[in-house]
């Protein structure tokens, strides 16, 4: 009798698990297997591989198809240390763009980059960074588990980076210097050795940069002029939360993971739209059974044209989209299993994930070289 896979995603079933096509957004999801070793696909409705980038990194987090049609992919940058245990689960350092037969046009490195690169039309890329706080400039930091600072008792607090097509910076913010510690304190359960923790950066319509912190639950509007916050989500308005995205007429859409949910005593994730400036929640997707979705790390939401909701469960491979009222219409999980390479996060993370960081879906005619090659 052959053994049990001992993968419980893997086990459960993966490839295309729901469709209902009078409901779904016609269109192809792309997404990049974080243990992969630089594949990007293509799949349809169905579920079908319909085109596959080859890239020479493995993914530091995620891909995107820009206007142009050029594929944006942020890169592991070979050889590099851990500046400390989590490192190498979501550092970067390649920030590229490739053609659709996977031809690498531009690239742009940065070894302290990490979680998000946001690549912008006119060739240029903002991007999270970090810089080591030492001494009293680490004491400063409030919160965490006590002792839990990176080697040397370094806090490695974060930058926002934006360059040019020829890779000169043009623009830059430091946590360090902005945020008040004490208005910023780390979740007294996290490790001392990454603050704030931004994992999502990008350019809003009015020209300032919008962020997300993970580690202390704050979804801020950065001024591009002054570098001072402009808007701060509420407290408790959302937790540990991904990927707030600017929609339309000034709301953000927001991946809420939910761990440590303040007032809950059972986590559950959710995906949320908040007005701006009041910070109201105005929307609001959960699983009608809370619990059964909680992804207590990473994750995204697309708000697609016929408004529609596509949203990434990241640990679970796990890909669905619905409806504005709450029915989902499609889901699919990712077929690509693997460990990662690196010891440090092999000892973390030991079994074999099919873990993306986020998904996008694309109508036809944003993809005319496919349609061209077909």
């Amino acid at each position: 009798m052959p053994r049990v896979d001992q993968n419980q995603r893997r086990r459960r079933g993966t490839g295309l698990i729901a469709l209902d096509p009078d409901a779904a957004f016609p269109g192809l999801t792309l997404f990049a297997p974080l243990t992969g070793a630089g594949e990007v696909y293509l799949v349809d409705l169905a579920g079908e591989v319909v085109h596959t980038w080859k890239l020479p990194y493995r993914p530091g987090r995620h891909a995107r198809v820009l206007s142009g049609g050029a594929l944006a992919y942020n890169g592991v940058l070979p050889g590099e240390g851990a500046l400390f245990p989590m490192w190498h689960k979501y550092r970067g350092g390649v920030m590229l763009r490739a053609d659709p037969d996977s031809s690498v046009v531009a690239e742009h490195r940065d070894p302290l980059q990490h979680h998000d690169a946001h690549h912008l039309d006119d060739g240029g890329v903002l991007y999270t960074a970090l810089e080591p706080l030492r001494g009293a400039d680490a004491a400063d930091v409030r919160g965490g588990a006590p002792g839990s600072e990176a080697y040397g008792g370094t806090v490695w607090a974060d930058t926002v980076k934006e360059v040019g097509p020829d890779g000169t910076e043009r623009w830059s913010w430091r946590a360090a210097e902005h945020l008040d510690r004490a208005d910023y304190p780390l979740h007294p359960a996290y490790a001392r050795e990454h603050w704030p923790l931004i994992n999502s950066v990008a350019p809003l319509a009015d020209g300032n940069v919008l962020a997300s912190l993970r580690s202390t639950s704050d979804v801020i509007v950065i001024s591009r002029e002054s570098g001072e916050v402009l808007w701060r989500t509420s407290p408790g308005a959302v937790s540990q939360q991904h990927h707030p995205t600017e929609l339309p007429g000034g709301n953000l859409l927001v991946f809420d993971n939910g761990v440590f949910r303040p007032g809950h005593d059972v986590p559950y994730t959710r995906v949320v739209e908040i007005e701006r400036p009041g910070g109201a929640v105005v929307w609001e997707y959960h699983d009608p059974a809370r619990e059964s979705f909680f992804a207590p790390f990473m994750g995204a939401a697309q708000r697609l044209p016929n408004g529609n909701t596509l949203v990434t469960d990241s640990p679970a491979g796990r890909l669905f989209e619905v409806t504005a009222e709450g029915y989902l219409c499609w889901e699919y999980v990712v077929p690509f299993f693997g460990g990662y390479e690196e010891s440090e996060v092999r000892r973390l993370f030991p079994a074999e994930p099919n873990a993306v960081f986020r998904a996008y879906r694309y109508a036809a005619g944003e993809l005319p070289w496919l349609e061209a090659s077909s």
